[in-house]
Order: structure tokens, then C-alpha cells, then sequence
């Protein structure tokens, strides 16, 4: 008796693929609503990059990786965008130096939310037209349509990281938002999750479509022995760090490694970026710049520490006796986790909530937590073909991972098995510590 083929999953997947490109999309066009022209011009470290350079860029990714390949007849916004917008891709010719872009007064913040709603049409259309293409090619679409997603989802982090930065070397240092309503739980005693030595799973097989999705460095999914360990329930709150800070850790060269006593000395470091005495309490006390404005270290001392460099990471968990966990440790643990969902960040999030960090329970969200592996490739990796490949594998030198995510991730951004990386002395971003110990 003839039966009907079940229709092709990555033909029926339009529906989905266009209410999430929908809503990754608004994230970021909520962020630019919240800020001036001007605000999103300014470019303060070398690190960061403009907000609407961001919402430039991000529109780039899906005009160059999607419509320019896969809907014909295209016609590009502006031929100078191609590769104006050009992040590091250098298969795909030249572009700007980073450190210009906040030389970029043209196009117009106008010009660039144009741009925006002109490739958003053309997804439309390339979408609608998903169901008359072979499997293949709309196996493809739909890949990297969820790439897409995931690459806007991180700008949208960065815009958090940068516009913070960005405020904070403002000698005004205005608030991105009133300081809201809120209150703290105190923290919760920190308890070691005890793991037992075995041959554990690291990684995401990926099998290649959006519905589970991970990025390229994620995989493959390979075992790997991890010895008898204990890694915190809790990250590092303020309290913790300032008893760090009061008994010399800053002061001590004997906790540091050697790059790191290096840049304590080099950058001047006495505690996290955004930390300053108060010129309004008594000596000795510290406030914390938010994108609220500074609030007092007092109202903030059962969060977690954060704007931490991996080499303040590594010397406080050296002054506290224990150790960074490895990535394969971490990993470990967060599959474990039976803690209840994170709060990560959305658009009421950003309009309404506290953007700054709390404890969370399980080990995902807060800050993004230091581990003591180097960001180097898994056994038998093999990067995107073409230009994609070019997105995490060529920085496989000189970082350290970073996992868990952090309260300016973006909803649905996050999972147990996703690599962050930056170098050793990157203070910008929301990273905090959890400490790890061996043995039972």
C-alpha cells in the first residue's frame, strides 16, 4: 500500500525561522532605541566597537552569507557596505581598521536602520521562497539563518559590554537606565558538587542543522578522561573579592602569574574595572559602576564579582587555595545541573530589569566564568568551509575560555558546551569567577 513521504523537515521549518529572525532582530533594534544618535557613535577602547556599527555589521553577516548566495537577482543596499561592514573576514577582501570605526559618521544612524529594513525584506523573501528549493540548499539556508541568529545574539552582548565601557570613560558617567527597584537574596553558603573520575563526553555533535544548533568549535563531541574533582555551587561574590583586595591581593606578586603581576603593575590595577573608592564614605569603601550609574559595593555584595581578567581570576583563586575549573571540568558539571532555568537577558529585561549580575542558581548565566584551559581546537575539528571558517577557528591562540554566559546574554543564546574566549587581560567583559578543586 503506497504511503505519502513525510515532508522534508528543512522545508517546513519557514514559520520558525521567520518569527526567530523576527525576534533576534528586535532585540537589537530595542538597544537602539534606548540610545542617542550620539551615544552610538562612541568607540572607547580598542576592544569595542559603536552600537551602530553593530547594527550595521550584523545586517552585513545576513546580506553577504544569505542573500548574496541564495536569492537571486540580488541587489545590494550600498556596494560600499560590502565591505565597509567587513568585520575580519579576509577571504572576502579588505576592510576598515577596527580602531576607525567610530570614524564612521556616514552613513547616517538613519542610513544604517534603512539598511537594516531593506535585507530584513530580503530574508522575507528568500524565506518565502525556502519551500521551492532543493532539500539541500534549504538545509543550508535554514543553517545559516540560525548561524545568523547566534552571531546577532553576541553583538547584542557586545553592545551591552561597550556601551558600559563606553559611559564609563564618559567623565559624566551618565546611567544607561534609572537604577530600578530590587532586592538581593543573600547568598546561598557555597556547597562543592563532587564529580567522580571518568571518561566524560566534551562537546556538541552537531549534525549540521539549525534545530540543534552549536557553533563549529563546540564539536565534535569527544571523550575525555577527567580525573576526581569539586567545582563551587556558587561564583565569587563582591564580599569574597573585596577580602581578596583588603588582605593584599593586589599587592602580592607571589599570587600572580607572571603576565599578570606584569599588567597589575603596567595597568595600575587595585580592583575590577569599574570599581572606585567612594569620595562620599568612608575610606576604604568601593562603588560599582552599572549601566544604573555607580550603586555603593555595600548594596551589591552577595553578586557575583565581575569585569574580572582571567589573570585576577586565576591569582584569587590561588590566594583562596583552590583553582580554575577546566573547561571539560565545567562542562562536566553544567550537564549535572539540576538548578532551575538562568535569567538571561531580554527586550522587558532591558527595559524594565536590574542589568547587572545576581546568583543564579546552576552554573549557567550571571557572568561568564574564567576556566584555566587555553582556547585551542577538540580532537579532529574541522572549521566551517569558506569565509565561516574563518569565524572561530583562526583565534585559536593566545585566549582563554570563558563558559556559562552571563546576564547580558540574550535568551536562547546560550548552552552547556558554549566556548567564549578572549585574551588573559580582558577586564570589558561580564566575566566572574567559579573555583574548582581536586579530589573528592
Amino acid at each position: 500500500m503506497p504511503t505519502t513521504a513525510p515532508a522534508d523537515p528543512h522545508k517546513t521549518v519557514l514559520p520558525a525561522l521567520l518569527e526567530r529572525f523576527r525576534h533576534v532582530r528586535a532585540l537589537s533594534l530595542a538597544w537602539s532605541a534606548l540610545l542617542s544618535p550620539e551615544d552610538q557613535m562612541v568607540q572607547s577602547c580598542p576592544q569595542a566597537s559603536p552600537v551602530k556599527w553593530h547594527l550595521a555589521h550584523t545586517t552585513w553577516f545576513f546580506e553577504t552569507f544569505l542573500l548574496r548566495e541564495f536569492l537571486p537577482a540580488y541587489v545590494p543596499f550600498d556596494a560600499d557596505f560590502l565591505w565597509l561592514f567587513n568585520s575580519y573576514y579576509k577571504a572576502l577582501g579588505e576592510h576598515p581598521e577596527k580602531s576607525l570605526r567610530a570614524s564612521f559618521a556616514r552613513p547616517s544612524l538613519g542610513q544604517v536602520l534603512d539598511y537594516r529594513a531593506y535585507v530584513d525584506h530580503g530574508v522575507g523573501q528568500l524565506l518565502a521562497s525556502l519551500r521551492t528549493l532543493p532539500a539541500a540548499t534549504a538545509r543550508e539556508v535554514a543553517d545559516r539563518m540560525e548561524i545568523g541568529f547566534h552571531h546577532e545574539q553576541q553583538h547584542q552582548e557586545l553592545i551591552a559590554t561597550d556601551i558600559k565601557h563606553a559611559f564609563f570613560t564618559n567623565p559624566l558617567r551618565p546611567a544607561f537606565r534609572p537604577l530600578p527597584q530590587f532586592e538581593l537574596a543573600s547568598a546561598a553558603p557555597v556547597e562543592w558538587l563532587r564529580f567522580d573520575a571518568g571518561l566524560h563526553t566534551v562537546g556538541h555533535e552537531q549534525d549540521g542543522f539549525a534545530l540543534d544548533f552549536a557553533f563549529d568549535n563546540e564539536s565534535p563531541a569527544h571523550p575525555e578522561f577527567v580525573p576526581d574533582f569539586a567545582i563551587a555551587s556558587q561564583m565569587v561574590t563582591v564580599r569574597e573579592y573585596l577580602q581578596f583586595m583588603h588582605d593584599g591581593g593586589y599587592k602580592s606578586a607571589a599570587l600572580w602569574l607572571s603576565d599578570g603581576w606584569d599588567a597589575v603593575q603596567v595597568e595600575g590595577w587595585q580592583a575590577p574595572l569599574y570599581w572606585r573608592r567612594s569620595g562620599e564614605q568612608a575610606a576604604g569603601d568601593w562603588e560599582i559602576f552599572t549601566l544604573h550609574g555607580f550603586v555603593a559595593a555595600a548594596q551589591l555584595l552577595d553578586t557575583p564579582a565581575c569585569h574580572l581578567s582571567y589573570y585576577e581570576a586565576e591569582a584569587f583563586a590561588h590566594w583562596a587555595g583552590n583553582r580554575l575549573p577546566t573547561e571539560a571540568e565545567w562542562e562536566t558539571a553544567a550537564k549535572a545541573s539540576t538548578g532551575t532555568a538562568a535569567a538571561f537577558l531580554t527586550a522587558e529585561a532591558l527595559d524594565r530589569g536590574l542589568l547587572h549580575p545576581t546568583a543564579q542558581p546552576g552554573l549557567l548565566g550571571a557572568a561568564w566564568q574564567w576556566t584555566q584551559s587555553a582556547y585551542l581546537p577538540y580532537p579532529g575539528y574541522k572549521p566551517l568551509p569558506g569565509a565561516l571558517g574563518e569565524y572561530n577557528g583562526k583565534f585559536m591562540s593566545g585566549q582563554m575560555v570563558l563558559r556559562g554566559g552571563s546576564c547580558m546574554t540574550p535568551a536562547g543564546h546560550i548552552r552547556p558546551t558554549y566556548r567564549n574566549f578572549f585574551k588573559p587581560e580582558t577586564r570589558w567583559q561580564f566575566s566572574g569567577i567559579r573555583l574548582a578543586k581536586d579530589g573528592q
